[in-house]
């Protein structure tokens, strides 16, 4: 049985994956992160 702090930690592993390493193909083939920063660039 998994605790309430492993799932804590399981999920904020999951979001920082998928914010910065995941590509997007509907953000311009970048990670959530990059499209963020290139939004507040233009």
């Amino acid at each position: 049985m998994i605790c309430l702090t492993e799932l804590k930690h399981e999920v904020n592993e999951f979001i920082q994956e998928y914010n910065n390493h995941r590509y997007q193909w509907g953000l311009m083939k970048m990670t959530p992160a990059q499209y963020r920063g290139h939004l507040l660039a233009a």
